[in-house]
């Protein structure tokens, strides 16, 4: 493989089709799950697996799978991870019921948190500091196709019947790219590998995973089995395993031994409160987007298409307002979060009434609501990235990075999991879909409202002359941002 200009950017264009492959997955899944439910015949809690399962697997193996990729090189990485998520997005085209298609989400996340770290971590690897500048932007550009494409390429291929396939060809499509991925990685692809690999934390992964499972599981199942002592249980074991891993990064740290998570970067006021607003503000936007496809089309009779029709000025209010965002920054810095946070809330509150109210509700009349709430998007996911990392110092860097990301993936499946258990607890109890949304829209507006709180501790944007030189340090890589729908 060249170093020339040429051979980088037939690299990169490869790499970038795998992120784009990545986050239209992510956001092509819910304009098809009423179809899916009414062709498995699946339980509402495996709807909800069936999202949060991919975003669960993807944070377990996020920082894993980048250190994996400094160690054994991250062409063969990516590699053994294209290779999987095709695999299991054709399996998943073939599944026979809900449970499967559960597991194939699953392994999908699982082969995406080996596969995309090695986005960014090449990048990095094949250009200069001053030279990534232009290939992040390109990348930016990349998410935000891919969050216009997903729920119409979704749509249209659900209510097309795209090959007579239904929902099954949302995964189905994966399976030529994947192929495509295969062989371009292979011949255009460099292998590189970090100077310095920092070692992978098995028991951490299986701590911090565990723990989190242990708090997200009985959320999803506990309400079908009637609240029963397991559940419980696995709420109060939560905590446990998430102590434990405290402790066990703890002793790593004293050890000399890379920890998965370090834990000085909780000293900073402003870092923690970034995670938090993070862990908050992802569960109110996935949760909204979860239940908003479900009820507009299992409530009011949408296709696949129109619903995927209802996101669109929620994916391009988000766009526009990203790039104001970049601009206000400066000047504005946290409030702006705060905002964004608060937008968010508002546009989902707005949706209440187009939804709950009397009458029909209709794609024209969603977009109001939904323009509102994906500027709020906008206004937050660059902004807290910024701040965020200019609470660490740029040597910790790459372990905040990836830390946000972790708790990004975290928050969308926590999100999950608390908005879909109170809808769908409320339309075992009611009459109407629409009163439902309502009371499981309320919950996303608080969760973003908590975000917004949050915001307030978040750091002052630091200007051009107070800010630190970065420095380019390729064992400590960034860990990608997972796209947003």
């Amino acid at each position: 493989m060249t170093d020339s200009g040429r051979g980088r950017t037939a690299a990169v264009t490869v790499l970038l089709l795998a992120s784009f492959m990545d986050l239209m997955d992510t956001t092509i899944v819910n304009v098809a799950l009423p179809v899916i439910e009414s062709s498995l015949h699946a339980r509402p809690e495996q709807l909800e697996w069936i999202v949060s399962g991919y975003v669960l697997a993807f944070a377990a193996l996020l920082v894993a799978g980048g250190r994996l990729g400094d160690l054994l090189g991250r062409r063969t990485v990516f590699l053994i991870g294209a290779a999987g998520f095709t695999v299991a997005s054709l399996l998943a085209g073939l599944a026979g019921s809900g449970a499967e298609l559960v597991a194939l989400r699953v392994g999908q996340g699982l082969f995406a948190g080996l596969m995309i770290p090695q986005v960014l971590g090449t990048i990095q690897a094949l250009y200069s500091p001053k030279g990534r500048a232009g290939v992040y932007g390109i990348a930016g550009a990349v998410t935000g196709v891919a969050a216009v494409a997903g729920p119409l390429l979704g749509g249209a291929l659900v209510t097309g019947e795209a090959f007579g396939l239904g929902w099954r060809a949302i995964f189905l499509v994966n399976v030529p790219v994947g192929i495509a991925l295969l062989v371009g990685a292979a011949m255009l692809v460099p292998q590189t590998k970090s100077s310095h690999p920092l070692g992978v934390d098995g028991l951490g992964i299986v701590l911090a995973a565990g723990g989190v499972l242990a708090l997200v599981y009985p959320l999803i199942e506990g309400r079908q089995a009637g609240w029963p002592g397991w559940a419980f249980a696995l709420f109060a074991l939560a905590p446990v395993l998430l102590a434990g891993f405290v402790v066990h990064e703890r002793r790593r740290t004293r050890g000399g031994l890379a920890a998965l998570l370090p834990l000085r970067l909780f000293a900073d006021r402003g870092f923690s409160a970034g995670l938090l607003v993070q862990l908050a503000f992802q569960a109110s936007v996935i949760g909204f987007l979860f239940v908003l496809s479900i009820t507009v089309q299992t409530g009011y009779g949408f296709s696949a298409w129109q619903a995927g029709l209802v996101v669109l000025p929620f994916s391009l209010a988000a766009a526009v307002a990203s790039g104001a965002a970049v601009a206000l920054l400066a000047r504005v810095g946290g409030t702006l979060v705060g905002a964004g946070a608060v937008l968010q809330a508002l546009g989902a509150v707005w949706s209440i009434t187009v939804i709950a109210g009397h009458g029909h509700p209709t794609v024209a009349a969603l977009i109001g609501p939904m323009a509102l709430a994906g500027a709020g998007l906008g206004l937050v996911v660059v902004p807290l990235t910024h701040l965020v990392l200019a609470a660490v110092p740029v040597d910790d860097a790459g372990a905040a990075s990836g830390t946000l990301s972790t708790f990004q993936q975290v928050g969308a499946a926590v999100g999950i999991a608390v908005v879909g258990t109170v809808f769908f607890t409320a339309v075992a109890s009611g009459p109407r879909m629409g009163s439902a949304f309502a009371v499981a829209a309320w919950m996303v507006a608080a969760l973003a409202l908590l975000a917004a709180a949050a915001s307030i501790l978040l750091p002052r944007v630091k200007p051009a002359h107070e800010a630190p030189p970065v420095t380019d340090r390729p064992d400590r890589e960034p860990q990608p941002q997972q796209g947003q729908p």
